[in-house]
């Protein structure tokens, strides 16, 4: 992942370029990402699906917050995105 966004919580946001998906539509992957005792709790996802896919540590209750946040701030990771991608 390239952009840093944020950390909340002991809890790391990062998340890639814009990128084609498989029907050739723009997509954003995203990580949180937490360190644990023995390694790294994470989550997956993609935008514009807020969807996490993929996830190891965090609680139900953890995803589901971590899902609300990335549907209040897909506007701004969009935007730092596409800031990138006109680099």
């Amino acid at each position: 992942m390239r952009n840093y966004y944020s950390t909340v919580d002991d809890i790391i946001l990062t998340f890639s370029d814009i990128e084609e998906d498989k029907n050739g539509f723009d997509a954003i992957r995203f990580r949180f990402e937490r360190k644990n005792a023995s390694a790294y709790d994470f989550a997956e996802g993609k935008l514009p699906e807020n969807q996490i896919y993929e996830s190891y540590g965090f609680s139900d209750r953890e995803l589901i917050e971590m899902q609300e946040y990335i549907r209040n701030n897909s506007f701004l990771i969009w935007e730092i995105a596409h800031e990138r991608a006109e680099k």
